[in-house]
């Protein structure tokens, strides 16, 4: 089975943190919790690779 790096249904904002999770079999509350972590050590820059991926993941099918 091939499994596909896509935003989820499933979104907070713009899926790209669920797409995540679905992805990696995690829960969607961890990702989005690492990720805001991350986001506020870097000062910011999670933001430009959220955006980033918002632009290039597809929506799940």
């Amino acid at each position: 089975m091939n499994k596909k790096l896509c935003r989820s249904k499933n979104q907070f904002v713009a899926g790209v943190c669920a797409g995540f999770a679905d992805y990696m079999g995690w829960d969607y509350t961890f990702v989005r919790l690492i990720y805001a972590l991350l986001t506020f050590i870097s000062f910011g820059a999670g933001l430009i690779i959220y955006l980033t991926l918002w632009i290039i993941m597809p929506v799940e099918e």
